[in-house]
């Protein structure tokens, strides 16, 4: 597997994961705690979180599909960025499973002139 499908997961369930207790927050703060601007901060922080959920979803698949994962682990990497702070943890155990069959980046070769 290269190194970016690995990386391209890695960024996406960071982004997913703070986008998501942001949204989390943003929540509690809405119907909670009663916040003035909670509502538009809802609004925007769970219309990004979607779009990038998805993109999320293409990346995670593609990393476990070349991983050749079972569904149901596959299924536990998808979910993740449904449950507040999951992304994390299981990006970690997923880069750290992964890191021995990430094929080592090739060096750029020199262009001459």
């Amino acid at each position: 597997m290269k190194h970016s499908v690995l990386t391209r997961y890695r960024v996406m369930a960071y982004v997913t994961g703070v986008l998501l207790v942001a949204l989390t927050l943003a929540v509690i703060g809405k119907y909670v705690l009663d916040i003035s601007g909670a509502g538009t901060a809802t609004t925007v922080i769970g219309f990004a979180h979607g779009w990038l959920y998805v993109v999320y979803l293409v990346f995670a698949f593609d990393m476990c599909s070349k991983a050749k994962w079972p569904l149901g682990r596959m299924a536990w990497v998808l979910l993740a960025g449904t449950i507040p702070t999951a992304a994390f943890f299981v990006e970690r155990r997923v880069t750290r499973e992964l890191s021995g069959k990430v094929v080592a980046r090739e060096p750029a070769e020199a262009v001459s002139a």
